[in-house]
Parts: C-alpha cells; sequence; structure tokens
C-alpha cells in the first residue's frame, strides 16, 4: 500500500464535524442536562391531576378554618384550584421569555445551574403548605417552578444543540421531549391512591422535583459550558476547545474549532441582533415565523384535546374508573415508546419528513375520531375503536410534533440571534398552551365531542404549513440553511 492511499484511508476513517459517534462524556452531559430540566417541565404538567379531588377538599377544609367553619364555596375552591393549575403555564411564559437574556447573561450550562436552584425554593414552598395551611404556598410554589420550566425549555434544547456533532444535533435534541414525556408518566404512576395520591402524603408527591434538581447540581457542574457560547459571546478560544475536546473525547477537533471560529468571524461584521431587526431582516423574520409557527402547530394539534377526552373515550368503552386510570398510563407508555423510537427516525428520515407524517396521520385519526364519537353510545365496536384512535393520536404526535420544535428553533439562527429566538418561540409555546387551557374547557361543554371538528381545520393548515415552509435541517450546516433562507428573501 502506498503512502498516499494511507492517508486517504485514514482521512476516510477519521470521524469529521459532520460524522460524530456518540462517547462517554457526550452522552454524560446529554443526560446531566435533560434529566434535571426537562424532567420538571413534564411532572409539574402531570403531578396534579391524580391528587386533584385531595387537594380540592384540603383547600375547602383551609378555607372553612379561616372562617370560623363556615361551610365553603366550591365556586371559590374550584376557582382556587384552576389559579393553582394554570400558574404553571403563566411561569412558563415568564421563564420562556427570559430564556435569552439569561442565555446570554448566565450562559447555556451556566442558565439551567441558576435556573436550577428555583426548583428548590419551588419544592420547600409545595413540601409544608400543608403544614403551614396555606394552598397560597403551592400557588407560588407552581408559578416558581413554572418559570423554571420556561427556562428549561429554552435553554436545554439550546445547550443539547450547541454540543453535539451534526450528525447526532436531531436525536440529542428529541432528548428533551423523551424526558418531559417519561416525567408525565412517573407523575402518573406515583399519583396512584395506594402510592403517594393519599391525604396524607400529596406534599410528598409536589416536593419531589427536588430530586432531580440535586442530580443536576451533582452532576451539570462537571460538564463544560457550551463551546460556541465560550468562544463567540466569552471570546475564550483555548477554554472553547478544551470543551469541544472534553465532549468529543478526543483532541482532535480542529475541523469543527474552524466551523466555529469561522461563525465567530463572520458574527463580527454583524451587528448584535436586537428584536426589531429580528422582526424586520428577512433572514431572520422567516425562520422566526417558522419557528413560532411550528410551536403554534404543536400546541394547536389537539393533544391536550385527545389526552382530556381519553379518561371519558375509555369510560364510553365499557372500562371502570380503575379500568380507564390504567389505560391512561399505558397511553402515557406508548407515548414514552414512541418519542424514543423518534430519536432514532429523526436522523434517518429527517425533520420535515417526520412533521409531515406526525401532522397528516394525526388530521387523518381525528376526522376518524370526529365520527366514531358521533355512534360511541351505539356500538361497543365503534367505541373500541374510539380507544385505538385515541392511542394512534398519540403515537402520531410522538413521532415527530411532540419533539421536532423544541430543538428546530436553534438549527434555524447563529449564535447571535438563537436566545432571542428561543425566548420568542418558547414564549409563544407556553403562552398557547396557556389559552388552550383557559379556552379548552368552555368549548367542550358548548361543542362537546364535536370540540374536534376545530382541529381537523387546524390539522389541515398545519400539514400545508409543514409542507410550503419549513425546511428540512437534517445534516445541514447552519450556513446552508440560512443560504436557503437566502434564496427564499430574494424571490
Amino acid at each position: 500500500m502506498t503512502e498516499k492511499q494511507m492517508v486517504k484511508d485514514a482521512e476516510k476513517q477519521a470521524p469529521t464535524p459532520q460524522n460524530q459517534s456518540l462517547n462517554g462524556r457526550l452522552l454524560f452531559a446529554i443526560i446531566a442536562s435533560a434529566f434535571g430540566s426537562a424532567f420538571q417541565h413534564g411532572y409539574n404538567t402531570g403531578v396534579v391531576n391524580a391528587p386533584q379531588a385531595l387537594i380540592e377538599k384540603w383547600i375547602s377544609g383551609v378555607i372553612s378554618d379561616r372562617n370560623d367553619f363556615k361551610p365553603t364555596d366550591q365556586t371559590q375552591v374550584t376557582l382556587i384550584w384552576a389559579i393553582a393549575v394554570s400558574i404553571f403555564c403563566v411561569g412558563g411564559m415568564v421563564g420562556g421569555l427570559s430564556t435569552g437574556f439569561v442565555a446570554e447573561k448566565f450562559g447555556r450550562k451556566g442558565g439551567l445551574l441558576v435556573s436550577n436552584a428555583l426548583v428548590i425554593l419551588s419544592a420547600a414552598l409545595q413540601g409544608v403548605s400543608k403544614m403551614y395551611s396555606s394552598y397560597e404556598l403551592i400557588i407560588i410554589g407552581r408559578f416558581i417552578i413554572g418559570i423554571n420550566s420556561g427556562l428549561n425549555a429554552g435553554l436545554t434544547p439550546m445547550y443539547l444543540a450547541e454540543i453535539s456533532p451534526m450528525n447526532l444535533r436531531g436525536s440529542v435534541g428529541t432528548v428533551y421531549q423523551l424526558v418531559v414525556t417519561i416525567s408525565i408518566l412517573i407523575s402518573q404512576i406515583l399519583g396512584l391512591d395506594y402510592i403517594l395520591g393519599t391525604a396524607e402524603l400529596w406534599p410528598i408527591l409536589l416536593a419531589l422535583i427536588i430530586v432531580p434538581a440535586i442530580f443536576m447540581f451533582a452532576t451539570l457542574p462537571f460538564c463544560p459550558e457550551s463551546p460556541k457560547y465560550t468562544l463567540i459571546n466569552k471570546k475564550k478560544d483555548i477554554e472553547a476547545e478544551r470543551g469541544l475536546q472534553w465532549l468529543r473525547g478526543t483532541i482532535e477537533v480542529h475541523d469543527e474549532m474552524d466551523e466555529m471560529r469561522a461563525e465567530n468571524e463572520a458574527m463580527k461584521v454583524i451587528p448584535r441582533v436586537t428584536l426589531r431587526e429580528m422582526l424586520s431582516n428577512p433572514m431572520l423574520k422567516t425562520p422566526l415565523g417558522i419557528s413560532v409557527m411550528i410551536m403554534l402547530c404543536q400546541q394547536l394539534s389537539g393533544i391536550n384535546a385527545v389526552m382530556f377526552f381519553s379518561t371519558k373515550i375509555f369510560n364510553m368503552a365499557g372500562m371502570s374508573n380503575d379500568g380507564a386510570k390504567y389505560a391512561t398510563l399505558g397511553m402515557g407508555s406508548l407515548n414514552v415508546i414512541m418519542t424514543l423510537i423518534s430519536l432514532f427516525l429523526v436522523e434517518l428520515t429527517g425533520r420535515k419528513t417526520l412533521l409531515m407524517i406526525g401532522f397528516s396521520s394525526m388530521f387523518v385519526v381525528t376526522v376518524m375520531l370526529t365520527i366514531a364519537l358521533m355512534f360511541v353510545n351505539v356500538s361497543s365496536i365503534v367505541s373500541g375503536l374510539a380507544v385505538i384512535l385515541v392511542m394512534a393520536f398519540v403515537i402520531a404526535f410522538a413521532v415527530g410534533p411532540g419533539s421536532i420544535p423544541w430543538f428546530l428553533v436553534s438549527e434555524l439562527f447563529n449564535s447571535s440571534a438563537r436566545p432571542l429566538a428561543t425566548s420568542i418561540a418558547v414564549g409563544v409555546n407556553w403562552t398557547a398552551n396557556f389559552v388552550v387551557g383557559l379556552g379548552f374547557l368552555p368549548l367542550q361543554e358548548m361543542l362537546q365531542s364535536n370540540v374536534f371538528l376545530i382541529f381537523v381545520v387546524l390539522l389541515a393548515l398545519f400539514v400545508l404549513y409543514v409542507y410550503k415552509k419549513v425546511p428540512e435541517t437534517k445534516n445541514k450546516t447552519l450556513e446552508e440553511i440560512q443560504m436557503g433562507f437566502r434564496q427564499e428573501s430574494y424571490k
């Protein structure tokens, strides 16, 4: 074999910035950042469902004690509970909109650690709420954990995108949603009436959020800050290279560093991205519009409506209350399994393809579910079909629409615009979540099962939008993605 052939073979075998494998250190950084952060998002979304009746009864008792044991108005109790549940989304909106500032001020990893301190405070407030007979502590605690979850929803996908090699960016980005689905399932299991869903133990159920917070404090400090942030924001070239070497498990990171240095040089001639420029510059406005729309597509897809209706549909199918409860756990398990599968599919098929498959399937299933619910009381076969359709809807959502919106925004922007764009997109997601939470019940009472017709129309529009506007970002560099927007802006 000649020397030239040996050099060529070595070049083929050497990993490139576009072709890196997962190593132990990168996996450690992924787990340290995603488990401690995404867990809060999912767990606090699902934890309030199981103990609702117990906590409402306790709130009623607290109000009665404060009013010399006078009978409690149930409307007041319902209002207090509604505030306690929805305040989480309000906190999420505040946290989401603060992502840009925190990411720039403290860094991606640093921001996660600062945000994690809020969990300790929230866990303490909710944990002692029953001891001090104060439902106000639950409300304040859930607002604080909402801020934490909003920050996490922006900072974690940003950190994961910036520490991942290009060929693993989608799979690593999906980890955030995977942990969200796992933590929702954990909250449902722990909330069962023979585990922590009891009159004595529900404060522990709410305070368990401290466990992943401790895990993050114990692990994330050993991981490096995002090398891109270190180089571009902090101007520390050597420290950025050390961080990248740690993450890649090799000192051969010259090509990847050169790419980051080139991005850094290009950004020197570009002024700092402001909100005004973000909304007026076509090169920024187009990807921002896509990021915001994909977040809206996720929240307005009908997933919350299907989750809400699921127990009722299971009961219609002849299941007992306990049976419906376990069927809901089965649905949560299915969500986890399909999100895990999508972690591998996202690099095989691409982001746009999975979004198209997901939203198209959800559209077909929602049409069939709307028809099935019209005849669900007529035939047991139809009610059984409705249960299958609910499961199919969850599968379709988990395939792409559940996970891709969280990391897509990080793929569409450079390091200078990414924090602001993430703030806007995540803020919109939490706002839409809050609006759906407030508006769905009145609509459901007015339209009953016909409420799904709204989602049929929305899903049809979402499929059309993804097909026409969303670019494929799989295995593309930032320059390649932005070149597409540049060509679009000249049309």
